[in-house]
C-alpha cells in the first residue's frame, strides 16, 4: 500500500468497531432486562388481602412486606424493629387475623392467594421480608429490594 493511500469505507477496523458497538448495546439491553425481571409486581386490585375486619387497600408509597407464620412463634419484636423504617404489611401464612396498629398492618388471605404470593416473590423460608414501592395509583406495587430473612428471637 502506498504512503498516503486512504482506507476504504469497509476496512476491517470500521467493521470491527461497528460490530463491537452493536454488541455493547445488545449486552446493555440484555442486562437491563435481566435486572428488571428479577423484581416482581403485586397488584392489590387482583390480590385480595384481609385485615382483621376489612379488605386491605394500600395508601402509602412504600411498605415492607413480611411473610411469616404466627404458628412459628412470637414475631412482634422483629416487626417492631422493621416498622421504625417503613410501615409493615405482615402476611400471616397461618391465616390468623390479628389487630393492626399504626406501623404494622396484619394481613391474611385464602390459601390460593398466599401460594401465588409465595411463588411470585420466590419466598423460600419464613419469616422473610422485602420492600415494595407504588408504581401507580391503581394499586400496582413493584418489589424494590431483594428478599431478606428476618431474625426472630
Amino acid at each position: 500500500m502506498a504512503v498516503g493511500a486512504r482506507k476504504g469505507p469497509f476496512s476491517f477496523t470500521y467493521v470491527f468497531a461497528s460490530f463491537f458497538g452493536a454488541a455493547m448495546v445488545a449486552g446493555a439491553f440484555a442486562y437491563y432486562n435481566y435486572k428488571f425481571s428479577q423484581y416482581r409486581f403485586i397488584d392489590f386490585k387482583e390480590t385480595i388481602l384481609y385485615t382483621k375486619k376489612d379488605i386491605f387497600q394500600p395508601v402509602d408509597e412504600r411498605y415492607i412486606v413480611v411473610v411469616y407464620s404466627s404458628h412459628m412463634g412470637e414475631i412482634g419484636k422483629a416487626l417492631g424493629a422493621l416498622a421504625s423504617k417503613e410501615r409493615v404489611l405482615a402476611i400471616d401464612l397461618y391465616q390468623k387475623r390479628r389487630e393492626s396498629d399504626k406501623r404494622v398492618i396484619y394481613l391474611t388471605a385464602g390459601t390460593n392467594t398466599l401460594l401465588k404470593i409465595i411463588h411470585r416473590f420466590h419466598i423460600r423460608e419464613v419469616p422473610s421480608y422485602f420492600l415494595i414501592k407504588r408504581q401507580n395509583d391503581k394499586g400496582l406495587y413493584k418489589q424494590d429490594s431483594k428478599i431478606y430473612l428476618l431474625e426472630v428471637q
